[in-house]
This record gives C-alpha cells, sequence and structure tokens, in this order.
C-alpha cells in the first residue's frame, strides 16, 4: 500500500516510510492512496474475536507490505495485553440505545493509548531493521504527550521531546508525563498555548536542519499510524451492539479531528455508520466550519476539557482532501490562506462535509451539568471531554432506535475539576499511579520562541 500528501507535491511512500516521517515533506498528511473495504460478510465473522484479533484483521492491510504478520500480531498483542480490561474497549450503557466506549483502560488513562502504545512497538521495530535512530517531537494538550512518552519510554532508537503549553494542562496530565525520568525523555513546558506547541513541531518538520543530519519523527496524529489504529474500536463498537446488521451511530469529543477522523474511514471502510456527531468545548473552530461554514480562527479559550483546547485541527485536513476530491493543489492554497485569513469551503464542499457530520459546542457550565445529569440518572462518573460528547449526542441524535455510542476518551481521574465543580467528588487514583503526586518531576520551561525550543533539542539528542 502506497501513502499520498494530502498536498500532492510529496514523494508517495509506504507504510515504514511513513511512519517515520509523520507529516509529509510538502507539508501535507499522508492518507492511503486507497483504503481497503470490508464486506458486511466479513465484518460479521469478526464478531467473536478478541480485540487484539480484530486490531491485526483490520490494521494488516495498511502494513502488509512492510510488516511479516507474525511480527505486527506480536506487536498488537503485547499492546492490548497491557490494557487493565479483558474487553479492552469496553461499552458501557447509560440508557436505552445510548452508551459510553470505555477508552481509557490503557497505561496513561486515555485514548491515545490504542494508538501510541502500538506506535512505539511500530518505530522500534522499524528502526532496529533499519540501524537508525529517530528525534520525536510532539505536541500535546495533555494526554497524547504522556501515552506517547509510555510507548517510546524504553525505545533504544528513539529520543523523545513533548511540547505542552505551560499551566494548561491538567496536574495529573502533567506528572503523567513529567514523572517519567527516562534517559529519552525531555518534557518542554512552553509559555503558549497548543496551537503554538503544535506550529513549533510542523515548523520543525518543515526545516529539520537544526537536528544536523538526523530525522525528526512524528507521534501526534499528523502520523497516520495513529489514526489507523483509532480504525479498530469503532468496529469494536459496532460488533458489540450487534453490527454490521445493525446501524450505528458515534460521538467523538473531539479537538484535532483526529479520533473523528477514524470513524469516517471505518464508514468507509464499510461499516454501516449512520450518523458521526462532533462534539467540541468552547474552542469551537470544528462545529462553526461544520454548521457554518466558518473556518476562522478565535482566541483560544482555556477550559475544563483542556484536551479540546485547540483551534487548528490538523486532521480536518485529511477529510478535506477527500471532500476537494483528493486535489492536492486545492487543499495546499486552503490550508496557506487559512494561517492568515478566515476562509469558508466552496458551497457545494460544505455540503458534503454537513452531509457526512452533525456537530455541537458545549461549554463549561453544561459541561458540568451533564456529568451531575448523568451521574444522578445512572452513578457513571464522566469526564469532561466525554460529558461533551454525550451532551452533543443527545443534542444531535437523528434516530433514537439506533444505538448511539459516545467515546469515553479518558478517565475522569485526570480532571478533577471539572467533577468538583458538579458538585461531586473526584474519584482515587487507580493502583498503578497513588503515589503519583509524591514522584519526583522533570521538565524545562521554555519561552515560546522556535529557535529556543530548537536549541535545546539539539542539544539533548544522544544518538547510539
Amino acid at each position: 500500500m502506497k501513502y499520498i500528501s494530502t498536498r500532492g507535491q510529496a514523494p508517495a511512500l509506504n507504510f515504514e516510510e511513513v511512519l517515520l516521517a509523520g507529516l509529509a515533506s510538502d507539508g501535507g498528511l499522508y492518507v492511503p492512496e486507497q483504503l481497503p473495504v470490508f464486506t458486511q460478510e466479513e465484518i460479521a465473522s469478526w464478531a467473536g474475536l478478541s480485540y487484539a484479533e480484530l486490531a491485526f484483521k483490520i490494521i494488516s492491510p495498511f502494513v502488509n507490505d512492510c510488516i511479516s504478520d507474525a511480527d505486527l500480531k506480536v506487536m498488537i498483542d503485547e499492546t492490548y495485553a497491557g490494557f487493565n480490561h479483558s474487553a479492552v474497549a469496553p461499552l458501557k450503557e447509560l440508557g436505552t440505545n445510548e452508551w459510553v466506549l470505555e477508552l481509557f483502560h490503557g497505561p496513561t488513562l486515555a485514548f491515545k493509548d490504542f494508538a501510541l502504545q502500538l506506535l512505539g512497538r511500530l518505530m522500534d521495530h522499524v528502526l532496529e531493521k533499519r540501524g537508525e535512530h529517530l528525534v520525536i517531537m510532539g505536541a500535546t494538550s495533555g494526554d497524547t504527550g504522556s501515552a506517547a512518552i509510555e510507548g517510546c519510554r524504553h525505545s533504544k532508537h528513539v529520543d523523545i521531546f513533548i511540547l505542552h503549553p505551560h499551566n494548561r494542562v491538567s496536574e495529573v496530565q502533567r506528572r503523567q508525563m513529567t514523572t517519567i525520568l527516562a534517559d529519552n525523555v525531555f518534557n518542554i513546558s512552553l509559555e503558549g498555548n497548543f496551537d503554538d506547541c503544535q506550529e513549533m513541531v510542523k515548523a520543525s518538520f518543515a526545516d529539520q536542519g537544526f537536528l544536523k543530519g538526523m530525522k525528526l519523527g512524528a507521534v501526534n496524529s499528523i502520523n497516520w499510524a495513529r489514526i489507523m489504529a483509532q480504525i479498530v474500536y469503532y468496529f469494536s463498537a459496532s460488533l458489540a451492539v450487534g453490527g454490521p446488521h445493525r446501524t450505528v451511530a458515534f460521538s467523538v469529543p473531539t479537538g484535532n479531528f483526529g479520533d473523528i477522523f477514524a470513524g469516517y474511514l471505518a464508514k468507509q471502510m464499510g461499516l454501516p455508520i449512520s450518523q458521526l456527531v462532533v462534539a467540541t468545548n468552547r474552542n469551537d473552530i470544528l462545529h462553526r466550519a461544520i454548521a457554518g461554514n466558518d473556518m476562522s480562527k478565535s482566541q483560544l479559550v482555556h477550559t475544563l476539557s483542556p484536551s479540546m483546547d485547540i483551534m487548528v485541527s490538523s486532521n480536518f485536513e485529511r477529510m478535506l482532501f477527500d471532500i476537494y476530491d483528493r486535489d492536492g493543489a486545492a487543499i495546499s492554497d486552503l490550508m496557506n490562506r487559512f494561517r492568515t485569513e478566515s476562509v469558508s469551503l466552496d458551497p457545494a464542499r460544505w455540503e458534503k462535509v454537513r452531509e457526512l457530520f452533525d456537530s455541537f459546542a458545549v461549554d463549561d457550565d453544561a459541561t458540568c451539568q451533564t456529568i451531575a445529569d448523568v451521574h444522578a440518572e445512572t452513578g457513571y462518573l464522566l469526564d469532561p471531554h466525554t460529558a461533551i460528547g454525550v451532551k452533543a449526542a443527545r443534542e444531535c441524535i437523528r434516530d433514537k432506535a439506533v444505538p448511539m455510542i459516545t467515546l469515553a476518551t479518558a478517565h475522569p481521574v485526570k480532571f478533577p475539576d471539572a467533577v468538583i465543580k458538579a458538585e461531586l467528588t473526584a474519584p482515587a487514583l487507580p493502583t498503578h499511579l497513588t503515589d503519583l503526586f509524591e514522584r519526583e518531576e522533570r521538565l524545562t520551561v521554555l519561552e515560546n520562541d522556535l529557535s529556543a525550543v530548537q536549541k535545546f533539542i539539539s542539544e539533548h539528542v544522544h544518538p547510539e
């Protein structure tokens, strides 16, 4: 399988090359030249598989020209053996045809573990084979960083540098990153917001001269392998409620559009999905783009759902590439204009977006109210991001006969402020994190300056 850039000027790559490249050389994002498509009979035959077995079925077409089936199976099995629930991604029922898909049973209690625990293994496998060393640079609004560090902390072939916005992630999120004291792990607390962190990563990929010949790799969802791994749990959830013979709907709390894009791909690959709801917080550019064809940037606001405090949603470009009939020049023009001005889509293209997605934005007060309401109704405690997903699902649902599944993207223990504001008791840390607040932290606070960040990275890489 070959992968092409959304901006049409970078060379087509195979999976191994895409895995290590991250961002395309023309500034675009890589997508498969063609998606595998599964028949309803094939999907139905997977109903009795374990999560790891299902993951192999879905992932193998994307990698099979680069990694042997035997090696891929081992990496997938090891990844999901590390989750603390036998179902890996269990469903919990909130009401009639209303479900949450618990994606927080991995080691860092967030959905990012599904992709990043596998990504670390894939990278190590490929780098070992090539005899190469990789410098990973990533931006996080909270959860990507800890999951990426957990996935790469033992790698002999990787130095990982994670940028997070200073004082804009929860304390649990920060400590999950900064208390990993491995020699190849570096946490940068940037005096800016997530978009500033993300822009630095993209700028560094565009010009890697500061690394003096070493290669830069990505763990953000700009890396195709992240999206690939996330497709699996849409199939898993559908099968659990009677799919593919029964259509399903999903509501996805999302800031960078990666998680919902995986759902869009699952639908393109043959999974019967009747509705995809994009759930956002006050940083609502995705909702404004979908509901009103307004892609204008506004001031980023710090909220109780910090993992979604994003105004530049990178993966939206991947979806637009399809909407614009895979016209790389058109996407390049659109995204370049988006950097400096307010843009909107061609009306016919926007109508296509509207056909694919519903959307809803939820402020902090409504988030806390939803946490309180669901707890009163069911005794179930939502994290603030999942609460946004549930609220959006309830507002946007088209057919109550269709199971509506909200992706529960993080454990509520990571966001005690929202739980307390909902007038509930914050949950205790799970066993493997009980001493988190006593652990030594290591991080470096840097000014919002690209040259300062690049200088720090170049001074701290240590290839074998």
